[in-house]
C-alpha cells in the first residue's frame, strides 16, 4: 500500500483529460458504476472519497498509475488506460478506432515468465487494455467474482490524451500565398518611397510650401500601397464559402479554402467514408465429402437447413445481449440474423457441467425450422485477432455434444482442418468470390470431450483436426458516389490514399473496387516486425497477385501472395500496402526507407489515431498538400494535422475539422478542391488588379507632379468608388469550373508568370500614360492662349477652363484643371476597367467571365459612363470633375490608345502568361525541375532499377536500411505503443 499524498503533478495531469470531456471545474465520477481503488493507510481529505470493505470509492480525477480498479455494472466510461487482470469486459472503442463494434477484452494471462507483459499475450496485447475514452458496456466476473484492472496511464499520456493533444496543439501551418503578399506589399512600400523622394525633389525645387510638400509626399504612400488589398483578397473566399454552404459544406476556417486549391494528395478513411457501414450477407457455400454444394442465397428468404454449418453461424461470434438488444460486430450480427435464431442469457434451470453463470445461450425461434436441439450455450471464446485471422468458440448443445467452432480467413481456417475435409476445388471456388470483391469467411468445427473443463482447454488443443464446413460470402458495398469521385481525383492527378482501422485484406479489396488501385496496377504488401535476433527489426516485400476468373467479366481481382520476380514497369504501376504495426516499425527502424514507401504507399490498414496523424505529417514533410476526409472520432488528429480536414460527421470529428459536410459521402472533396482552386485564382486576379490599379494611379499622379499638378478629390473618388470598388465586389463572383483539370493553379505570388504579368501590364500602362502626357503637350491647340478649345456655344465651359501655360488653382480642393490632368485621368480610369477585363480569368479553374452577369453588366455601365463623360461636353459635369474640354479628335486618340493597350495586354495575357505549353517548354529549356521533396524522390526512384525490392527480407542493421534519414514528429508523439 502507498500513502495517499501523491505527486501534485500527476494529479494535475490526470485531472486534465477528465476536464476535457466534461464541464469545466466539475468532477465527474464514472456513470452507472462504482469506480474503486485500493485502501490507503493515510486518511484522505474531506470529500476525497468513501471507504468501505477494504476499497475506496474515488473520483476518477484522482487516479494515478498503479491504482487497482474494480468495475461493477455496465456503461462505464473509462477515464484512464488500464490493464484488465481479472474478468471479462465488452468495450465500445468507436471513440478511438471509428468502428462502433463491441470488442471483448480478456484478462492478462497469469504466467511466471520474466518477459515483458506485452509479449505474454498469444495475440494482440491490446486485447487486455481498457483504453481511456472507450465505454465498457458489459462486465463479466470470473472466479474472483470481480472485474479488476490496473491503471497504467492517465491524462494526456493515454490513447485519448494523444488524440486531444493533437487537436489542441496541431502543427503550425503557413500558406505561402500570404507570406508572398506581405513581401509584395513591402515592394510596393519601396516603390512608394521612391515616389516620395521624387515628389520631395519636384515640389521643393518648385518652391512649394513645406506643408504642401509633406501632403503630396504622404499622398504617394496611400496611392502606391492600396489599403483595400486585404479586403479584396477576402471577398473571393467569402463568395466561395457561400457557395460551399449551399452544397451543405460548412467552414470554420475560411483561410483554408485557398489551401484546398493546392491539394495534391487526399487521404480517406474507409468505413462510413468510402463504404457503407457494415456488411451485407450474400450467401453461404456448404460443403461435404464430395466438395462444395450449391450456394444458399439468403435473399430468397429460405432458411438454412439444420446442421453443423447452421450451428456454427448461430454460435461462432462475439455478440452480446445488452438491454435485450443484440450488439456486436456487424459481420457477426448479419451472420446470426441469417439463422433466424434468438439470443438469451442462461436460465436458472439450465445447469450443465462447466457452464458459467450468465452464459450466452442461442435458441431457434418458434417460427424457425425445427432443430434437434433446444439451444446452444457459448462456454468460452478465443476472440478474433487480426494477427491470427480467426476466432474460436467452445459451445455446449442442450442435451447434446460439446463442440468447437472456428471462423476466419479461408486459408487460415483450412490449414487447421483435416486435409480430406477440405474440397479439392477450395482455391478455385475462393477465387470466384474474391474476384468479385466479396469478403469470404470460412467455417469449421470439431467435437470435444465433455469431461474436460473449458478453462483447462488451450487454444492449441482446440484448434486442430477440424472439419471444414463451408464458406460464408459477405459484401462490403461502396457508396454510390465513391468510385466516380475517386476517378475524378485520379484523372486530375490528385493522389488518393486509404487510411483505415479495418483489416488489410478488406482495405485492398475496397481499393480495387473503388478504382483507387486500377486493374493494371500491382499491390505490394510490406510487412515489418521487431525481431529478437541480432537485428532489431526486419522488413519484407511480397507481391499480391491478381488472378481473374473468366466468369467474373470485368470484376475485380483475387488477392493472393505470390512469390515471383516483378518487372518495375512504368512509374506509378505499383502501390504499397501495409498495416499500422508495420508503419510503426518502419518509422522507428527503417526511417531511411519511409519516404520511398510513402511515394507509392496507397493502402494503410489497422492504423491507430496516433498513426494516422503521424502518416499525414510524414506526407507533409514530402511537400504534399494533404487533405484528410473521415467521419469518426479516431480521425480527429489526422483531420487537424492535415492542410485541409473534411469531416463527414457532425459529432467529434467536426470539432477538429475545418470543414464539415452534411452529405455523408466524399463528393464534398471534389467540390472543395474546385472551389479552392477558383478562390485561389480569384485571389491572384484580385491581387494583380489591385496592384495594377495602384500603379496606374501612382504613374498618373507622378506624371502630374512633374507639372506640380494632381488629381482632384472627385477624380480620386470616382476611380476608387465608382470603378475599383464595384469591380472588386463583382469580379469575384465567378463560380468554380465543374471539371477538375490535371494541374493546379500557381500557389505563390512570387512566380514567374504572375510577376511577368504584373510587370508587363505596369510597363504598358506607363508607356500609355507617358505617350498621352507628351502628345497632349505637342498638340497645336495646347499652346494657344485660349482658356478653352471648345466651340463658342460652350462659353460657360470656357469660364471654368484655364490656359495650360498659366495654371491657376480652382476650387476648394486645391487641384489643377489642365489638359494633362484631363488626359491622364481618362487614360487611368478607363485603363482600370480594361485591366479588370484582362485579369478576370475563366477556364480552367473558374466559370467563363461571360457567365458572371453582374460583373459584365457593371463593366458595360462603367465603360458607358466613362465614354459618355469623355464625349459629352457637359460644362457642369466637367467643372465638378475638374476636367477641360478638348477637341473631339484628341478624345478619339485617347480611345485609340486605350484600345491598343487593351489588345496588347490581352494578347500578352493569353498568348504568354496563360500559355502553359510555353512555360513548360521554357522549364525544359533551362533544365528547371521541381524542388518538392516528393518530386525529387519520384525522379530518384524512377532511375533506381532495384526498386521496389520483391521477395526480399531486409534487416535494420543492413546498409541503407537504418536511420540514414531521420523523420521525427515534434508536435505529436504517440504513446500508444508505450503502455
Amino acid at each position: 500500500m502507498r500513502a495517499f499524498s501523491r505527486c501534485p503533478a500527476l494529479l494535475c495531469q490526470s485531472q486534465g483529460l477528465v476536464n476535457a470531456s466534461s464541464s469545466p471545474q466539475t468532477c465527474v465520477p464514472l456513470p452507472h458504476a462504482a469506480l474503486c481503488v485500493d485502501a490507503f493507510p493515510a486518511q484522505p481529505p474531506s470529500g476525497f472519497g468513501t471507504e468501505q470493505a477494504g476499497v475506496r470509492q474515488l473520483e476518477s480525477r484522482f487516479l494515478v498509475p498503479g491504482d487497482l480498479l474494480i468495475l461493477t455494472g455496465n456503461k462505464v466510461q473509462m477515464p484512464c488506460d488500464a490493464i484488465l487482470i481479472d474478468g471479462n469486459c465488452v468495450v465500445d472503442e468507436g471513440m478511438l478506432t471509428g468502428e462502433s463494434i463491441p470488442v471483448t477484452k480478456t484478462p492478462l494471462p497469469k504466467t511466471d515468465s520474466p518477459l515483458p507483459w506485452k509479449t505474454q499475450s498469444e495475440a494482440d496485447y491490446k486485447r487486455h487494455i481498457l483504453f481511456c475514452g472507450t465505454e465498457v458496456i458489459q462486465t463479466k466476473a470470473a472466479c474472483s467474482r470481480m472485474v479488476r484492472a490496473v491503471v497504467v496511464q492517465t491524462g494526456f499520456n493515454t490513447a485519448k490524451g494523444d488524440l486531444v493533444r493533437s487537436i489542441l496543439y496541431p502543427k503550425p501551418m503557413s500558406f505561402k500565398l500570404y507570406r508572398d503578399a506581405i513581401r509584395f506589399l513591402l515592394c510596393l512600400v519601396g516603390t512608394a518611397t521612391i515616389g516620395m523622394v521624387y515628389t520631395l525633389c519636384v515640389y521643393v525645387l518648385s518652391g512649394e510650401s513645406p506643408e504642401d510638400v509633406v501632403k503630396k509626399a504622404l499622398d504617394v504612400i496611400t496611392i502606391a500601397v492600396p489599403p483595400a488589398l486585404p479586403a479584396a483578397l477576402t471577398t473571393g473566399i467569402i463568395y466561395a464559402q457561400r457557395r460551399l454552404k449551399k452544397r451543405g459544406i460548412f467552414c470554420i476556417s475560411p483561410q483554408r479554402i485557398n489551401v484546398c486549391g493546392q491539394l495534391n494528395l487526399v487521404c480517406f478513411d474507409k468505413t462510413g467514408t468510402l463504404t457503407c457501414d457494415g456488411l451485407d450477407l450474400w450467401g453461404v457455400v456448404p460443403c461435404d465429402r464430395n466438395g462444395f454444394q450449391e450456394v444458399h442465397s439468403f435473399a430468397s428468404g429460405k432458411a438454412l437447413p439444420w446442421g453443423p454449418l447452421c450451428a456454427a453461424m448461430a454460435s461462432c461470434h462475439s455478440l452480446i445481449l445488452l438491454d435485450d438488444t443484440i450488439q456486436g460486430d456487424p459481420l457477426d450480427l448479419k451472420m446470426f440474423e441469417a439463422t433466424t435464431w434468438e439470443m438469451a442469457a442462461s436460465e436458472d434451470d439450465f445447469h450443465l457441467k462447466g457452464v458459467p453463470a450468465h452464459a450466452v445461450v442461442v435458441k431457434p425461434r418458434k417460427s424457425a425450422r425445427q432443430a434437434p436441439v433446444e439451444g446452444i450455450a457459448i462456454l468460452h471464446q478465443f476472440p478474433f485477432s487480426s494477427a491470427l485471422q480467426r476466432m474460436t468458440v467452445i459451445v455446449q448443445e442442450m442435451g447434446g455434444d460439446r463442440l468447437a467452432f472456428m471462423k476466419g480467413a479461408p486459408e487460415r481456417v483450412a490449414s487447421f482442418c483435416q486435409p480430406e475435409t477440405v474440397p479439392a476445388s477450395f482455391i478455385s471456388e475462393l477465387q470466384i468470390y474474391t474476384a468479385r470483391g466479396f469478403r469470404v469467411i470460412a467455417l469449421a468445427y470439431k467435437k470435444l470431450e465433455a469431461d474436460h473443463h473449458t478453462s483447462a482447454l488451450t487454444r492449441e488443443k482446440v484448434e486442430c483436426e477440424l472439419v471444414f464446413l463451408g464458406l460464408l460470402i459477405l459484401e462490403n458495398r461502396l457508396k454510390e458516389e465513391t468510385k466516380p469521385v475517386l476517378e475524378e481525383l485520379i484523372s486530375a492527378r490528385i493522389r488518393t490514399v486509404m487510411i483505415t482501422g479495418d483489416n488489410l485484406q478488406t482495405a485492398v479489396t475496397v481499393a480495387r473496387k473503388s478504382g483507387m488501385v486500377s486493374e493494371s496496377q500491382k499491390v505490394i504488401l510490406i510487412e515489418a516486425d521487431e525481431t529478437t535476433g541480432p537485428s532489431s527489426a526486419s522488413i519484407s516485400w511480397k507481391l499480391l497477385e491478381e488472378k481473374k476468373h473468366i466468369a467474373c467479366g470485368n470484376q475485380d481481382n483475387y488477392i493472393n501472395i505470390r512469390e515471383e520476380v516483378y518487372d518495375n514497369g512504368t512509374e506509378g504501376s505499383y502501390h504499397f500496402a501495409l498495416d499500422g504495426k508495420s508503419f510503426q516499425v518502419i518509422n522507428r527502424y527503417f526511417s531511411s526507407l519511409l519516404p520511398k514507401i510513402l511515394i507509392n504507399g496507397t493502402i494503410f490498414a489497422r492504423m491507430s489515431p496516433g498513426q494516422k496523424s503521424s502518416l499525414v505529417e510524414e506526407f507533409q514533410k514530402l511537400d504534399y498538400f494533404v487533405g484528410m476526409c473521415g467521419d469518426g472520432a479516431n480521425d480527429c488528429g489526422a483531420l487537424k494535422m492535415a492542410h485541409v480536414g473534411i469531416s463527414l460527421s457532425e459529432q467529434e470529428a467536426s470539432v477538429a475539422s475545418p470543414f464539415t459536410s452534411k452529405t455523408p459521402n466524399i463528393e464534398c472533396v471534389s467540390h472543395l478542391i474546385k472551389e479552392g482552386r477558383a478562390a485561389l485564382v480569384t485571389s491572384f486576379c484580385m491581387f494583380k488588379y489591385m496592384a495594377l490599379y495602384s500603379m496606374i494611379q501612382y504613374v498618373g499622379v507622378l506624371l502630374l507632379y512633374w507639372e506640380t499638378n494632381s488629381l482632384s478629390n472627385y477624380q480620386f473618388l470616382f476611380q476608387d468608388l465608382a470603378i475599383t470598388t464595384l469591380i472588386g465586389v463583382t469580379m469575384n463572383l465567378n463560380g468554380a469550373y465543374p471539371k477538375l483539370v490535371p494541374f493546379r493553379p500557381a500557389g505563390r505570388l512570387i512566380s514567374p508568370p504572375l510577376l511577368l504579368s504584373v510587370i508587363l501590364n505596369i510597363l504598358l500602362s506607363l508607356a500609355m500614360h507617358i505617350v498621352g502626357f507628351v502628345l497632349v503637350q505637342k498638340q497645336p491647340w495646347y499652346s494657344m492662349e485660349l482658356h478653352s478649345v471648345c466651340t463658342v456655344q460652350y462659353q460657360n465651359a470656357s469660364k471654368l477652363t484655364i490656359s495650360p501655360t498659366t495654371p491657376q488653382k480652382t476650387g476648394a480642393n486645391g487641384s489643377y484643371a489642365s489638359f494633362e490632368n484631363t488626359t491622364v485621368w481618362f487614360l487611368g480610369t478607363i485603363n482600370c476597367i480594361i485591366v479588370a477585363l484582362v485579369f478576370s480569368k475563366g477556364k480552367p479553374f473558374r466559370q467563363p467571365t461571360y457567365t458572371n452577369y453582374i460583373f459584365v453588366l457593371v463593366v458595360i455601365i462603367q465603360l458607358g459612363v466613362c465614354l459618355f463623360i469623355l464625349f459629352a461636353d457637359i460644362p457642369d459635369l466637367y467643372g465638378r470633375l475638374d476636367l477641360l474640354c478638348t477637341p473631339t479628335l484628341w478624345r478619339v486618340y485617347i480611345v485609340v490608345m486605350l484600345s491598343s493597350n487593351f489588345l496588347v495586354s490581352l494578347f500578352v495575357e493569353e498568348a504568354v502568361i496563360e500559355n502553359r505549353a510555353l512555360w513548360m517548354a521554357i522549364k525544359r529549356c533551362f533544365g528547371y525541375r521541381s524542388k518538392s521533396q516528393y518530386r525529387v524522390w519520384q525522379r530518384n526512384l524512377a532511375n533506381d532499377s532495384s526498386w521496389p525490392p520483391l521477395n526480399q527480407v531486409s534487416y535494420s542493421d543492413m546498409p541503407g536500411c537504418g536511420r540514414a534519414v531521420s523523420y521525427s514528429n515534434p508536435v505529436f508523439e504517440s504513446n500508444e505503443e508505450q503502455l
